[in-house]
């Protein structure tokens, strides 16, 4: 299935070409080729330039791709010389022993002999052209003397799809930044192996950015791994039946220019709109209509501003019916009209892919073929609450459309226009280490995840983009009924727990599953906004008359004031009998704790401009909003490389806010001060470029400083003015 992509203009000549770096410099050297082939035996290899300073490498055995393989790239993309051709073209063919070599702008792709002679099978490696015109090797394939072969194909079925391990040379001071979420408290990957499979807090995304100065792609809707060992990197597709992949450098240090090379291969986000940027409000869950009306009534009468209001799981009869619960939602157009009356706040409601048999869609949906099945028979893909499901094939576009129209229905013509999209992983239901309560005595079962079938292939080798089909379903829906194309400003938007290469490109935010503990996700959340996604970390402690769960809460929020999108929500774990409805709102908190949660959200509100700031930046360049230390200060700080190298506290849980605002949260409880990391900002910044926020003292950058951290205060720094903060005048 080809991915398309909006034409952005005419880019000009090559010899009007000019690369614009962060660090000042300009220039471009112009591609000198259309790309080589390489063709030895029955392997294929097209190396072609790609975009500004990038090259796009695609593999395959024997049958040549059809050019309907699922891409996650742009072809060409967003930003590039204007020679450099679209498709599968080349100028050059060489056999596996001869030599080749293309410059595309700074970077160098060229093959080599690991033994020095031309009767050995060459392989690729990657170069960037430095200002004096030396050349430093990025990374090339892995070849030492008696290694598996750098590009390895197997066949494990009767079938022609085949699993491929491409590896890639590294060193053991490398450093690798993004890679999507995982939980392991990890800035720098380097010694991670990650599942390419998506499940509840796993988010693993195949785009990376390297220390040495290089991005990469991994452009398959595969399951495999990422593994980042000492000497190999190493890239696994299960079954397919093309390897992709892109690579693109930038000066060393220079991770903004990074970020916009791969954000246009990739894909840029459309500017959210304005209700998103203020608070949203959900917990697990709201029951009815009457008690989801009196939520707004009293975020009135507190006078606390709320920008949306979500109505979680478990508010529809049966799995599958796309639509509230009629008895206990019986006007949700009144409702609609009665919460922004109240509030302005939208309204966000929850659809899983799961359909049971119960549904009035399961029979319509199951002779059109819009169910995943197995590949054993048309079989169950999970269970949940008591009933076996088959989820919706969103690999189907007539699948996505059938859905569209039935939420269209049954919630945006009520009202209700913004979509949680949860579960939806693939495979099941996403929760890889749990049977989904089917039984007391079995709290763990192996699901066959790669026995799932869809329309576009199987669980094995589509797997990834079931979740990223799953968005583009609300997406085309969302932009078909606001009549406006992607990448133009978003009307309303989805809320994902899953997502995968270029997801960022709809108007959705990502969530990052179940976590248990803020430090989860500081780390987390700076890794996928590394992979392009502005992250909104799950945060949320449920009210109890115990001090530390109340703490927790407060310093929860505190923190999601500084997120890309502020939302809370709430634990599973109350004191009450019904844990799915523990109270989570903020006068449920202690008459204590209700000033300090109020001075938050209104502080979220105040920040508007600064917030609007720089998300249009992240439209406009792929500029991230929720920086790790690396990003601005590893070129004027040298502490910080050694410091993310070995993933410190400091690299792992503090990062910049757009670019003025240093967060640093607090995870401990009964504390009254805290230790921040004020890194060197370089000579041009001033002696004491670090103001805290709540005193006003100045601080100069590189060392350890201890400030009051009260309840009331999270640790929070600026660079520059204040008022440039708030005025949004920060670029």
């Amino acid at each position: 299935m080809k991915l398309w992509q909006a034409a952005l203009g005419a880019l000009g000549t090559p010899v009007a070409c000019l690369a614009q770096y962060s660090n000042g410099s300009t220039g471009y050297f112009a591609p000198n080729s259309t790309g080589f082939r390489i063709q030895h035996g029955f392997e294929t290899v097209l190396v072609q330039p790609y975009g500004y300073d990038g090259f796009r490498v695609r593999a395959w055995p024997f049958r040549p791709p059809n050019g309907n393989e699922i891409s996650f790239l742009y072809d060409p993309p967003l930003e590039g010389p204007a020679n450099i051709s679209s498709g599968m073209q080349y100028d050059t063919k060489v056999n596996g022993t001869q030599f080749a070599s293309i410059r595309n702008g700074n970077t160098i792709a060229k093959t080599f002999s690991p033994n020095g002679n031309n009767h050995t099978l060459v392989r690729l490696a990657f170069y960037r052209v430095e200002n004096d015109g030396s050349e430093t090797l990025l990374t090339n394939e892995y070849a030492p003397l008696k290694a598996l072969n750098p590009r390895y194909y197997e066949w494990n079925g009767p079938g022609y799809e085949f699993s491929a391990a491409f590896s890639f040379s590294t060193t053991p001071d490398e450093q690798i930044y993004g890679t999507g979420t995982q939980q392991d408290h990890m800035i720098n990957k380097k010694g991670n192996v990650i599942d390419l499979i998506n499940f509840n807090t796993h988010i693993p995304t195949p785009v990376f950015m390297s220390s040495r100065g290089y991005g990469f792609v991994w452009n398959s809707p595969a399951e495999g791994e990422m593994q980042f060992g000492q000497l190999r990197n190493r890239f696994t597709s299960k079954s397919t039946t093309l390897v992709d992949y892109a690579i693109v450098s930038t000066p060393l240090g220079d991770y903004d220019t990074l970020q916009r090379r791969l954000s246009a291969m990739t894909g840029r986000a459309p500017t959210p709109p304005g209700f998103s940027l203020g608070y949203l409000h959900s917990k697990l869950r709201y029951e009815n209509q009457s008690e989801f009306i009196q939520l707004a009534q009293n975020f009135h009468d507190y006078d606390i501003p709320v920008s949306m209001l979500v109505i979680d799981y478990l508010s529809w009869a049966y799995q599958g019916d796309w639509a509230l619960q009629h008895d206990l939602w019986p006007n949700v157009t009144y409702m609609s009209q009665k919460v922004k009356e109240l509030t302005g706040a939208e309204i966000m409601a929850s659809l899983w892919p799961s359909v049971e048999d119960a549904s009035s869609n399961y029979e319509t949906m199951q002779i059109a073929g819009f169910l995943s099945a197995t590949r054993s028979g048309s079989g169950i893909t999970d269970s949940f609450n008591g009933s076996y499901i088959r989820n919706i094939d969103s690999t189907n576009p007539q699948a996505r459309d059938f859905l569209w129209n039935t939420l269209k229905r049954n919630y945006y013509d009520q009202g209700i226009k913004n979509f949680w999209i949860d579960q939806a992983d693939g495979g099941n239901l996403g929760e890889a280490y749990n049977n989904n309560g089917q039984s007391d005595f079995i709290t763990s079962l192996p699901y066959p995840f790669a026995d799932v079938l869809y329309y576009a292939g199987t669980q094995m080798s589509v797997g990834k983009y079931y979740p990223w089909a799953h968005q583009l379903a609300i997406e085309d829906g969302l932009r078909n009924s606001t009549n406006t194309k992607m990448g133009e400003p978003c009307e309303y938007l989805s809320l994902s727990r899953s997502g995968y290469i270029g997801s960022q490109r709809y108007c959705s935010m990502i969530w990052s599953g179940d976590t248990t503990s803020p430090r989860q996700d500081g780390a987390g959340g700076q890794s996928t906004s590394a992979a392009f996604k502005p992250t909104q970390p799950s945060h949320g402690a449920a009210t109890s008359t115990k001090t530390p769960t109340r703490e927790l809460y407060v310093r929860w929020l505190q923190w999601g004031t500084f997120l890309p999108f502020m939302r809370n929500h709430g634990s599973r774990a109350c004191n009450f009998q019904n844990a799915y409805t523990c109270n989570n709102e903020p006068w449920t908190y202690g008459e204590k704790n209700l000033p300090i949660i109020k001075s938050y959200i209104n502080l979220r509100y105040q920040l508007h401009d600064y917030l609007q700031a720089i998300f249009n930046q992240f439209h406009l360049t792929g500029r991230m909003i929720m920086r790790p230390l690396y990003m601005d200060f590893s070129l004027t700080d040298p502490n910080i490389s050694n410091m993310t190298r070995f993933n410190t506290n400091v690299t792992t849980q503090q990062y910049m806010f757009g670019p003025r605002l240093l967060i640093t949260p607090v995870t401990l409880p009964n504390v009254t001060e805290w230790t921040v990391y004020l890194p060197q900002t370089g000579a041009a910044n001033g002696t004491k470029p670090w103001t805290y926020w709540w005193d006003n003292v100045t601080y100069a950058g590189g060392q350890s400083v201890t400030v009051p951290a009260p309840l009331e205060h999270i640790p929070l720094f600026h660079l520059g003015k204040r008022e440039d903060v708030m005025s949004g005048n920060v670029f």
